[in-house]
This record gives structure tokens, C-alpha cells and sequence, in this order.
């Protein structure tokens, strides 16, 4: 629909409402020079994206993607397609921010996430992606699948790219030498020509299609008035090719296409590998919310009802049995079981709820029906609030900082300055354009930061490899940086440090039996304790088979109960025995399972967590980098203890909740100190997200796996010791290359400026500072003998 307006005799159109409230905007914020940019081009929204606006609105789409807060504002999470740079954050959040209706409206620049609330009964959705449209954008909701389609679609464009530079780099080369053969050895002039073309031919669509990439980095750079990296290489390679097409032309001079595909080639390596590096922005909310329940049963007037998590109320009764999971907080008023709450406090025993107990949201049931009261809604339970917490600590999250940014961000614009000014004194000294601009270039040649760019990337990418070799995945490169100045190392205890499951430790035997029968039995249940006494039956006997047991029997929290061929065997606790009339010693620091065959107790087995194997010596090795050891977990004192003393962990807290984990961190950062966090479970999730590295065992849950920095693979602590190792010694070679770099160019800049260096040698100059990098980087190999 068009809009005009008069204003001083002169009539303006605007495709829509909103282009007309930008350009006042615009005006009002002194940029309204942005229509003499955008010339004739209209901006407005094409009409296919018109079309489906009224999607937005739909019942369905709001159900899906919206969230209905308790105020009555709505909240959504948009993709804001067409960001390219802090500019378009800027000016998407101040047309957000000015549209009559909207509260809250923040875009996180790294992956294009806006969160928007605002007020329905003032403003449709469809209105707010119709304001984002008329300004050159596109909005739609975010959903994690297209974001991985997104994440791809990029990789596969720089890697076409880089293929094409590669292939045209290297044919180049061979028509390179023979022209350098033919300096010495003489040349046709007319064979000359056609190498020349050939060299061209394949230059051309290295420099357009290849460093698009750069030349896009460049204008993006300048229109927020900053020198990148980007803008010396695509100005360097420029330069070339335009002297070289020229020198093709007129039949003058050397050409120095070469140049130009080696400095594409080499610096879109470097990018490329950035690329791969990234950490994939999908939403760890996402994995939270995928753990829990949509639909949980609800009884209402004695009648059991499915239920949506999100209309469930306080006061409503609560069905939950084994095997599923809590959703909404709540305190027991009809039967009781075993709560596997490990996913949230690390406490590696079930823990047993009667009524009146309470019972937390991410919580398992593992044995016996029970039906409890909610003292919450599914916005405010425990599992909800961790996942707003995780979600504003994710976003605080400070970003790293590189060296090598820092120094390229003065360094190409020092370079750019002093090619000018080369430019100037050559051409004021000889009056020669040809001569004053091959030393300019030269300049920039010389100096185009292919080292300063691959000291980094390269150096961490052998890392990388070395560490994945020995089970340890770093999400992204800049992580090895702030891992090997760590010096503080927070653990979990359970399935960090220890295996995360009982074993047995002890056994006493009152009695013969078979061991069959105590199989068949334990096999019968999913408790742990049950799976413990199945793994020690099975390391210790050989050929065991599972009999045919009769009338199977969980009893709650206690054991279990069967029958076969006439007899009555029992297996569990000692409160169990107890009930049975059976009496047992209950001494023990451990946990206890009893084997009862007819009334008669025959065997008695102490389980317990064990710590990880090769635990103590990793950790003492980790120690003697000066790296202090804490360990923080939601277990008891007294297992929190044993387990400390037996690793030989320093210093620990025992029964924290995930929060007061994560205030342990901030403490050790107000402290001073950079702080890496290991854990496995969704209780350390909140703690990982707070620290400066996060590092989830393999095992681990798919919300640790997810919010974490680096991965141990193969769930060894030893690997978390070699995290360490390859981290500070990449980080010792990074730093020698950007030395190395930084001599090399102040060598070679002065020698380029004085004129002794043409394109031919700068290029070659510059190559040959990116293979010394390269080699010096394999060095970090040499400590370590991998797999």
C-alpha cells in the first residue's frame, strides 16, 4: 500500500507505513544521507514476503512460537535475515525499539537471534516482521534445524571457494615458472602474450569469486569507519591484478596475477578454517526443552487427563511412574518412590520420596506410582527457571579477545598509509606513475598479513587435530587461548571425576546359591544398584543365564521380590530384609544390596561410585601446571570427601544446588582468576555457561554436551589433563608466530619502501613467511606421541 506525505511543497512516497517511519527516524537521527546512498533503488518489501504475513497471526504459529508471559506481553525468538554487520543490529533494534507496541527488543550480532516482547493488544505480530521487512530485512521464527541448514549453506560456500582458488593457484604456478624460466632463458613476446592471458583467465575468478569474501569485509569495514585485515588484502590483490591486467595489455612491464591468486588463496585458508571453527549456534534451550514432557496426566474428578505442561496450574494433581520425567515442581500427597534427581543436584543415589516431600522438575521416577500436588507452573518450576538463567548468563558471556585482531586492526591501516605515502615520494622523487605504484604495491604485498592472519588459525588448528586425536574436541579455536590461561579448575564429581554408577566393592556370600537366580533378579530392574550387581555378576561368573522368574515384584524403594520354582527370593536393602522378617548388618559407609533366598539372607554385596580410572594421577599432573583444583557437587559431605581425598582434589563443596555452583564461579571470578569447568550433567549446565571454558564429558547430557567449549570425547579424565597440555603449548607456538610475523614485516616493509622489492619477490616474500609460520606451528606435535 502506498503512503505519501507533503513536506515543504515536495510530495513523498513510501512503499508502506513502516518505510515512511524509518525515514523519519532516519532524519531524526541525522542519517537520512542513507537515501542519497540507496540512489533509484526502491526499499521496499517484495510482495511474495507480503503474502504471508498473515501467517504470523494464526493460532496455530502462536502456539508454536510464541510465549504468553504471566503480564500478557508476548515474547518470541526471530532470525534476522540480511545482518552483515553491528550496523544492522543498530538500526533493526532502533526501528524495533521506536514501533509503538514493541517493549524489549535485543538481536545478538553473532547469530542473528533477536528476542522480541511486546504488547498484543497494542501491535500483531505480522506487523513487527512487516517493520523489519520495509527496512531490507527478513525475519522468521527460530527454529534450530534451519539454523544448522544455515551453518552448512556457509561452510559449503568458502569451501567451493577455496576449491577454486586452490585449483587456480596451483595451475598458475606451473605457468608462473616458465615465465620466470623464460627471464633468464628468453621468452617470445607473443608466447609471453599467451601465458599472460592464461595467467589472467585464471586470476579472474579468484580475485571475484574466491575474495568476495574480503572485498564484502572491506565495504562493510569502511561503512562503519574501520581498516580490517580484509580491506589490505582485497586492496593489495586489487592493485595487482589492475597493474597486471594493465601491464597484459600494453605489453609493458611484469604481470603479477600470481600475486594475486596466492594472496587470495592463502588468506581465504585462514578464513576458511575460522569457519569450520565456529561453534554451531544452535539454542541450548532447545536441547532443555526437548528433555522435558509437552503432555503430563492430570487427575480431575478422579479421572486421569493429558494435559499441556504450559495450562497446568499450582493445585492441580499430578500423576508421574516410572520411567518418566518431572516437569512442574510439586510435594507428594499419595504413594512414593525412588527420584533419580542427578540430572539436577549430581547426587549419585536415587532419593526416596514419601508424601509431603517435594519434588523438583528434571527430576526421573524410578520405581512405584506417585500422584503429587504442584506448587508451581510450568513458567516458574525449577528446571523453567534454570533455563532462564542459563539463557541471560549465556548472553552476558564476554567474547574472546585475539591478539592477532588486535594488532591487524592498527596494522592495515599503518600499512595502507605507508603505501600511499611510498606512492607519493616514489612518483614526487622519479615523476614515474608505473615505477611509484609496482612500490606500492609491493608495500602492500609484502606486508598483506597472510603470517599475521594464519598465526592463529594455523598454529591452533594442529592443535585441535593433535587434541581430537587424544579424545578432546575444542568447539572453536579461540577457546585453546583462554583454556591455557586458565588457572583455577572447577569438577564435578559425579561422572566427571567418578563413573557415575555404583559398583560393587565388597562382597560377603552367607550362604550357596546360584548365581543365576540373582541375576535373573537384578536384570529385572532398571535401578542402579540393580545394574551394579548385573556388571559384577557378569565380570565375575561366566555363562550366567537369566531363568524364567515368576511373579517379578518392584517394591518401592526398597528391592525387588520374585519367585522361581517354588522359591521366594528377595533382593534389596536392609529395610527391605527387615519387612521380611529377615535380619541383616546395616553398618556401612557404602550402599548395601542383600540377596535372600526362602527367608534366609545368602548374600551381601557394598556398592559405591568409584573414581574414573588413571583420576588421581591426571589430576595431580593437572596440579603441578599451577593450576588450582576445586570440586563443587550436589553430593553428600561424606562421598564428597572420600572422593577429594582418594583423587587428591584440594579443596571441594559438597550438596550445592545448580545455582550455588554457578555463584561459586562468580566468586573465583571476582577473585581474579580464569576459571575452566568440567562436567556431565544438566545440574552443571548453569556452572559451565558461567565459566571462562566449559568442558562436558562425552557421556554427558545433551545440555552439557551443548553448552559447552570443548568436549572429552572419550570420557577419560586423563584426556581433560591433555586439554591442558596441548592447550598452553599451542598457545606458546601462536605466540611465537605472531613474533615471528612481526619481524618479518619489519624487515621487509622498510626493503619494499627503499624499492628493492618488486610484486614477483613480495609475493613470494610473503609466501614464504606463511610456510615459516606453517612449519614453526607442526612443532607442537613434537611433545606429544598421539594415538
Amino acid at each position: 500500500m502506498i503512503t505519501e506525505e507533503e513536506e515543504n511543497g515536495e510530495i513523498r512516497y513510501f512503499c508502506c507505513k513502516g518505510c515512511q517511519g524509518v525515514y523519519h527516524l532516519l532524519r531524526s537521527e541525522g542519517l537520512d544521507t542513507f537515501y542519497d546512498k540507496l540512489g533509484k533503488n526502491r526499499l521496499e518489501p517484495p510482495k511474495e514476503l507480503s503474502d504471508d504475513l498473515h501467517k504470523f497471526d494464526l493460532e496455530g504459529f502462536r502456539k508454536k512460537y510464541i510465549v504468553e508471559r504471566s503480564d500478557g506481553l508476548y515474547e518470541i525468538f526471530l532470525i534476522i535475515e540480511g545482518i552483515h554487520c553491528a550496523a544492522c543490529v543498530w538500526l533493526n533494534e532502533k526501528v524495533l525499539h521506536q514501533t509503538p507496541g514493541v517493549v524489549e527488543a535485543t538481536i545478538n550480532y553473532t547469530t542473528n537471534k533477536a528476542h522480541v516482547v511486546w504488547d498484543p493488544e497494542a501491535i500483531k505480530l505480522s506487523q513487527i516482521i512487516e517493520k523489519i521487512r520495509a527496512i531490507g530485512y527478513n525475519a522468521y521464527p527460530y527454529d534450530p534445524k534451519l539454523q544448522e541448514e544455515r551453518a552448512n549453506k556457509a561452510r559449503r560456500d568458502y569451501y567451493s571457494r577455496l576449491l577454486v582458488a586452490i585449483f587456480a593457484t596451483m595451475n598458475i604456478m606451473w605457468i608462473a615458472v616458465a615465465q620466470y624460466t623464460g627471464m633468464f632463458t628468453g621468452m617470445r613476446s607473443d608466447v609471453k602474450a599467451v601465458l599472460n592471458v592464461a595467467e589472467w583467465v585464471l586470476a579472474t575468478p579468484t580475485l571475484f569469486y574466491s575474495g568476495w569474501v574480503f572485498f564484502r569485509g572491506a565495504w562493510f569495514g569502511l561503512k562503519n569507519r574501520f581498516v580490517n585485515m580484509d580491506l589490505l588484502v582485497a586492496s593489495g590483490a586489487s592493485l595487482a591484478y589492475i597493474y597486471s591486467l594493465w601491464a597484459m595489455i600494453t605489453g609493458k612491464g611484469e604481470v603479477y596475477f600470481d600475486s594475486v591468486t596466492m594472496i587470495i588463496t592463502f588468506v581465504l585458508a585462514g578464513k576458511y578454517l575460522e569457519v569450520l571453527s565456529k561453534k554451531r549456534a544452535a539454542d541450548t534451550m532447545d536441547a532443555l526443552s526437548n528433555a522435558l514432557p509437552t503432555e503430563i496426566m492430570v487427575i480431575e474428578n478422579d479421572e486421569k487427563v493429558m494435559v499441556p505442561v504450559e495450562e497446568v496450574k499450582p493445585g492441580d494433581i499430578i500423576e508421574v511412574r516410572p520411567g518418566e520425567k518431572v516437569a512442574i515442581d510439586g510435594v507428594v500427597v499419595a504413594g512414593e518412590g525412588s527420584f533419580d534427581e542427578s540430572s539436577l543436584t549430581g547426587e549419585s543415589e536415587p532419593i526416596y520420596k514419601r508424601p509431603g516431600d517435594e519434588i523438583v522438575s528434571g527430576s526421573v521416577a524410578i520405581d512405584g506410582v506417585v500422584r503429587y500436588e504442584a506448587t508451581k507452573d510450568y513458567g516458574s518450576s525449577m528446571l523453567t527457571t534454570l533455563v532462564g538463567l542459563l539463557e541471560e548468563s549465556l548472553t552476558k558471556k564476554p567474547k574472546i579477545e585475539r591478539l592477532a585482531n588486535e594488532i591487524s586492526g592498527y596494522f592495515s591501516l599503518t600499512i595502507l598509509s605507508i603505501a600511499l605515502l611510498t606512492f607519493v615520494g616514489w612518483f614526487w622523487m622519479t615523476g614515474e606513475f608505473e615505477r611509484a605504484l609496482v612500490v606500492a604495491i609491493s608495500v602492500i604485498v609484502i606486508a598483506c598479513p597472510c603470517a599475521l592472519g594464519l598465526a592463529t588459525p594455523v598454529a591452533t588448528l594442529i592443535g585441535i587435530n593433535l587434541a581430537a586425536r587424544r579424545g578432546v574436541l575444542f568447539k572453536e579455536a579461540a577457546y585453546i587461548e583462554t583454556m591455557a590461561k586458565a588457572d583455577v579448575l572447577v569438577l564435578d564429581k559425579t561422572g566427571t571425576i567418578t563413573e557415575g554408577k555404583p559398583h560393587v566393592v565388597s562382597y560377603e556370600a552367607y550362604g550357596e546359591y546360584d548365581p543365576n537366580w540373582l541375576y535373573a533378579l537384578a536384570k529385572s530392574s532398571i535401578h542402579p544398584v540393580s545394574q551394579g550387581i548385573v556388571r559384577y555378576l557378569n565380570e565375575h561368573h561366566e555363562r550366567l543365564e537369566e531363568v524364567p522368574l515368576q511373579k517379578v515384584k518392584q517394591v518401592q524403594a526398597r528391592g525387588i521380590t520374585a519367585e522361581f520354582e517354588g522359591h521366594t527370593l528377595l533382593g534389596g536393602n536392609a529395610k527391605m530384609m527387615q519387612e521380611f522378617g529377615i535380619d541383616v548388618d546395616e553398618e556401612s559407609e557404602y550402599t548395601l544390596f542383600y540377596f535372600a533366598v526362602d527367608g534366609k539372607a545368602v548374600a551381601r554385596f557394598e556398592l559405591r561410585d568409584l573414581p574414573k580410572q588413571g583420576a588421581k594421577e591426571a589430576i595431580e599432573q593437572i596440579r603441578k601446571l599451577g593450576i588450582d583444583i576445586v570440586m563443587l557437587t550436589g553430593d553428600n559431605e561424606k562421598a564428597a570427601a572420600r572422593v577429594a581425598e582418594e583423587v587428591g582434589v584440594p579443596h571441594f563443596k559438597a550438596g550445592l544446588f545448580p545455582e550455588e555452583k554457578a555463584k561459586e564461579i562468580d566468586i573465583l571470578h571476582a577473585e581474579g582468576h580464569v576459571v575452566v569447568m568440567a562436567g556431565d550433567g544438566i545440574n552443571d549446565a548453569l556452572a559451565l555457561s558461567k565459566s571462562d571454558i566449559a568442558i562436558a564429558m562425552g557421556s554427558g547430557s545433551d545440555v552439557a554436551l551443548e553448552v559447552s567449549d570443548v568436549v572429552l570425547l572419550d570420557d577419560r579424565i586423563t584426556s581433560l589433563r591433555d586439554a591442558f597440555l596441548i592447550s598452553r603449548r599451542t598457545y606458546k607456538f601462536v605466540k611465537q608466530n605472531l613474533a615471528l610475523s612481526v619481524i618479518y614485516n619489519s624487515i621487509t616493509i622498510p626493503l619494499a619502501v627503499a624499492g628493492y622489492v618488486i610484486p614477483l619477490v613480495a609475493a613470494l616474500s610473503m609466501s614464504l613467511s606463511s610456510l615459516m609460520v606453517v612449519g614453526n606451528s607442526m612443532r607442537i606435535k613434537s611433545a606429544f606421541k598421539t594415538k
